[in-house]
């Protein structure tokens, strides 16, 4: 007879099975709970290889240049080679939205460990451990650090302590799925209140197994007699009740 997986804590104080997905939880300072999706090595390619693109662009567009200038153009390329590849995305990641063109094109971002946007000494860290994370060839490394984690680090992000994520979208375009509104089993503090409905605004996204799994964490808020095809409605119905959709509040 198998075991039962392992439980933790969630958000609302509620015990639960740990989950086997990559989303990782963390608490910043301030007390806010974020959840962070690394991104894997297809989207962080994809990225790498719109950056080497506009990298590259620019490298010809400053040889042509500097043909022109002698050996004087000669050491300004030299220079701004170095710059181009060592500091274009440390400076991109230190600006708002902390991604270069390629990560923000693909919805990516990169964070600190905690959530917070990333400080300029771990960007130089995790950006000048390139050269490790290329080694043996071709950023061998950095695939097999990726993939024996499910945090997706490569080398550079271990050492600085940092995280590629999937950037959510603005709350302002999230939307909750129709339900009939329900009020919940059980008094929830606001911690919990919360949770429902950051889970309702994203459940479309979701899979329907995803769904169902978080929906069976807040089985206080919905009754604990809920069948598990319902959890997902009762639980879109709470989220509905606690926004104020209810009768005589639309």
């Amino acid at each position: 007879m198998s075991e039962p997986p392992p439980r933790i804590h969630g958000p609302a104080g509620l015990e639960r099975p740990a989950l086997l997905d990559s989303r990782r939880e963390v608490e910043t300072p301030e007390g806010i709970f974020l959840a962070l999706a690394p991104a894997g090595i297809p989207a962080r390619g994809a990225a790498f290889l719109v950056d080497f693109a506009i990298r590259l662009a620019a490298f010809i567009g400053i040889s042509a240049v500097s043909a022109e200038l002698g050996r004087f153009g000669t050491g300004l390329a030299l220079i701004a080679f170095f710059a181009i590849e060592w500091l274009y995305p440390v400076a991109f990641e230190l600006a708002p939205g902390s991604a270069t063109p390629g990560k923000r094109l693909l919805g990516l971002r990169v964070v600190m460990d905690s959530g917070l946007p990333v400080t300029p000494a771990a960007s130089l860290t995790r950006n000048l451990l390139r050269s490790a994370d290329f080694l043996p060839l071709l950023y061998a490394a950095a695939a097999v650090s990726m993939l024996a984690r499910s945090d997706f680090k490569r080398l550079g992000d271990l050492a600085a302590g940092t995280l590629v994520v999937h950037a959510e979208k603005p709350a302002s375009s999230r939307a909750v799925p129709p339900a009939a509104p329900r009020p919940p089993a059980t008094p929830l503090p606001a911690r919990a209140q919360v949770a429902i409905v950051a889970w309702a605004e994203r459940v479309a996204r979701l899979t329907p197994a995803r769904a169902g799994e978080l929906a069976e964490l807040a089985a206080p808020a919905i009754g604990a007699g809920t069948p598990a095809d319902g959890r997902v409605p009762a639980l879109l119905g709470v989220a509905h009740w606690l926004l104020g959709t209810r009768a005589g509040l639309r």
